[in-house]
């Protein structure tokens, strides 16, 4: 019957076949061909250790020591050289030397009696080592690199976050496991009368490290659990056919189930091939999308800074013209004829327009930049629309188009607490536009208390618009389609967005409702009636937010 050392050997050398053929077939990366290696030299030390388990004089027991220590003298070297290369630390000057001293420990096991020239009985049934000088160094040298790079993998452990912190637990107690139970090999060289039953926790190293694969991606996850679970197939259903009676229905049954699990396997594989390639694929987009992203902010950042200073350095010099022109249309420079005070108006007009898209330029960046400041204070709506209607009377009865102002029939509509000036703005834009878009017909304003609310509504009879567009129209440089563009060339799209911005600021709504193109339009606002209290304390609430 085994004992539990050689049973320890078996197990070792089934874990960390199936591991290294995992590894080494598809390696994509150093990492994989080191642990693949890795695996090898413990599956030499579980080859030997089943050898020496069932060793029955000490000759046999010594030449299999001999070849077990091919693996294992390289075992603490292709572990400190792995946790180097996963930890993405240099290695030229620390782990080459080691590999010239374990190339010299190898050559003294193989062509020499320094290394290990003995053993002794232990258990009354297991022959183990006697230690020489030679062997006592490379012993140290095993156990201080064992213990040195789980001491750098804790370090890294305590800073590493997320994902990468999981990577390094599961490794460190993988690791620290086999080694413990490792290290228990080592008592019975030294006459200390502890059984090495703990050897059986080496073959557990690659299970945690392929749980660590699974559950923590430490090396391409899916691909490897695949290839672990059909190679496991594979050797458990050749084994069986191989140890089956030759020519039995139960070898010919083994024979066929292997051949249908070989094709199933390589179409598992490669289904499972094409789905990591996809998550690649789509795990790559998402990066190019959030560099693109990142880089978009950018620009944007550094157009809001642009339109800022241009806007600043416009705003004088119109300013200026504004003031010259309206002298020359006064005659403070003298008498102006009808042919130059006709131009004049045409400039002026010109000029005011320029005025209004630099203050909508800069409403815009500050906006943008967090910057927009508003007075608030008790207004009242009513009054503040009676006279910006008086405002458009002229221009309106220029184009032949009625303006209908219909106030509230309740009596006196309550006050409410925003900024005047700001939402005069919102106001004005929305006659505006209606005054723009409007060829023939009426634009009919009306303001009325609903329920807690004021409630304004802009229609017209203009150009309307589709469903969709009544969504969009309020968007940054979103204008109402090819019609809107053709009625006014020269609009900019922001009047609308810059309205919705200071509205949604007050907490209040604004929409737009039409029944197609062709069939007007009607603007909507309503402003929350408040006391100024609970006014400034949900305002300062949402800027905060």
């Amino acid at each position: 019957m085994l004992n539990t050392f050689a049973v320890s050997g078996i197990l070792i050398v089934i874990a960390c076949s199936l591991m290294a053929i995992v590894m080494l077939v598809r390696a994509s990366s150093k990492l994989h061909y080191i642990w693949g290696i890795f695996c090898l030299t413990v599956l030499l030390w579980g080859i030997g250790a089943y050898r020496i388990g069932i060793a029955t004089d000490q000759a046999n027991a010594v030449y299999w020591w001999k070849f077990a220590y091919i693996g294992v003298i390289f075992i603490p070297i292709m572990f400190a050289h792995f946790v180097y290369v996963f930890l993405n630390r240099r290695i030229n000057l620390v782990i080459l030397p080691l590999y010239a001293l374990g190339v010299f420990y190898l050559y003294s096991n193989l062509f020499g009696n320094n290394f290990i020239n003995s053993a002794h009985l232990m258990f009354g049934k297991i022959y183990f080592l006697t230690p020489t000088p030679l062997y006592n160094s490379f012993f140290a040298l095993f156990l201080f690199l064992v213990i040195y790079s789980h001491i750098i993998l804790f370090k890294e452990y305590k800073i590493a976050q997320g994902l990468r912190k999981q990577q390094i637990q599961y490794f460190f107690v993988g690791s620290f496991l086999g080694f413990f139970g490792g290290s228990f090999s080592f008592l019975p060289e030294y006459q200390i009368n502890i059984y090495p039953f703990m050897n059986l926790t080496v073959s557990f190293y690659p299970i945690i490290m392929g749980f660590a694969i699974l559950r923590y991606r430490l090396m391409n996850i899916n691909i490897i659990t695949t290839q672990l679970l059909i190679a496991s197939l594979w050797v458990f259903i050749s084994v069986r056919a191989l140890i089956s009676e030759f020519g039995s229905n139960e070898q010919l049954i083994n024979i066929l189930l292997l051949f249908i699990t070989v094709i199933v396997g390589i179409l598992l594989y490669k289904s499972v091939l094409r789905e990591i390639e996809s998550r690649e694929e789509i795990e790559r987009l998402a990066r190019d999308l959030e560099r693109a992203n990142i880089e978009l902010k950018r620009l944007d950042e550094a157009k809001s800074e642009f339109i800022s200073i241009a806007s600043h350095q416009l705003r004088t010099p119109l300013s200026i013209i504004k003031g010259y022109i309206s002298m020359i249309r006064e005659g403070s420079y003298g008498k102006v004829s009808p042919e130059i005070g006709t131009t004049m108006n045409k400039v002026y007009l010109s000029n005011e327009r320029l005025i209004k898209l630099v203050n909508d330029l800069l409403d815009l960046s500050r906006m943008e930049s967090g910057r927009m400041k508003y007075e608030f204070a008790e207004m009242d709506l009513r009054a503040l629309v009676d006279s910006i209607v008086d405002e458009f009377q002229l221009p309106a009865k220029d184009k032949g188009i009625r303006i209908l102002w219909i106030p509230s029939r309740v009596g006196s509509l309550p006050k409410i607490f925003g900024d005047a000036w700001k939402l005069r703005q919102v106001i004005f834009n929305l006659i505006d536009n209606s005054l723009k878009y409007t060829n023939a017909g009426d634009i009919e304003i009306k303001l009325e208390k609903e329920d807690d609310s004021l409630k304004l509504s802009v229609k017209d009879s203009g150009i309307g618009m589709s469903r969709e567009t009544a969504v969009s129209v309020f968007h940054k440089f979103v204008r109402g389609g090819k019609d809107a563009s053709r009625a006014n060339a020269g609009g900019t799209g922001l009047g609308l967005y810059i309205a919705k911005r200071i509205v949604d600021d007050h907490k209040g709504e604004i929409w737009a409702e039409s029944k197609g193109e062709g069939k007007g339009s009607t603007f909507f606002v309503t402003l929350p009636i408040t006391n100024h209290y609970e006014y400034t304390n949900k305002f300062n609430e949402n800027k905060h937010n």
